[in-house]
């Protein structure tokens, strides 16, 4: 088993690396309006660099055979594990972090296994921290994260779309789609905005806001 000072350095800063790949990496997606983030790129970046240092490490051990063999058995075997907790609910992807997870505990487990306990605990405390903070962080620069459909009907037909985008970006929400209904018996203008949404429960001020714009009749925020 070794422990030398220069091999724990060269993993720690592969994996370092790793970790400012997969955050720059998230970032973009996140500024896309994406569902991926950084916790998730960041956990399969890490545990991709990880799974590398293992199958080098195990091949100049035994100085012979393919390094590649360790990493592509449990990358294609882990990904069905992973699959199964990735869910859609409504318009929303719930569980790629989870994923991620599964796919770190798995990195982590064959090199502890393998005695590379410095990489392996390292990477531990990186991730534990990252998972922990941030969600936060990402909060704070990407308010609006929640996809939904919001649903506007007028008793009008002639209301001012572009005041009416405007009012409601004013609120935290982020525009991707819109489709727009006319009842032509009834004059009623149906709105529906694919929007991401801030976390922020009470649209009470927004309401107000958009019946000074028309007669507002409906008003629903869902998944």
């Amino acid at each position: 088993m070794d422990f030398s000072l220069g091999f724990s350095l060269e993993c720690i800063i592969k994996i370092l690396c790793s970790i400012v790949i997969g955050f720059v990496l998230g970032l973009e997606r996140k500024s896309r309006n994406q569902f991926i983030g950084s916790r998730t790129l960041i956990l399969i970046s890490v545990s991709s660099t990880l799974l590398s240092i293992l199958s080098a490490s195990v091949f100049n051990t035994e100085g012979g055979g393919d390094p590649t063999r360790i990493s592509a058995g449990v990358v294609s075997g882990i990904g069905f594990l992973g699959g199964g907790v990735i869910m859609k609910l409504g318009i929303n992807v719930r569980g790629l972090t989870s994923a991620a997870v599964i796919w770190t505990s798995a990195a982590l487990g064959l090199a502890i296994g393998a005695g590379l306990f410095i990489p392996a605990f390292f990477v531990l405390f990186v991730i534990l921290i990252l998972l922990l903070t941030l969600e936060r962080v990402e909060e704070k620069m990407f308010p609006a994260g929640r996809n939904k459909i919001l649903h506007l009907c007028f008793e009008q037909e002639n209301v001012d779309l572009k005041k009416l985008k405007s009012i409601i970006e004013s609120h935290g929400f982020i525009i991707c789609d819109l489709n727009i209904s006319n009842v032509i018996s009834t004059k009623q203008l149906i709105l529906h905005y694919s929007v991401k949404a801030p976390k922020e429960e009470n649209f009470s001020d927004l309401v107000l806001q958009l019946k000074e714009i028309g007669s507002l009749s409906e008003f629903s925020i869902t998944d």
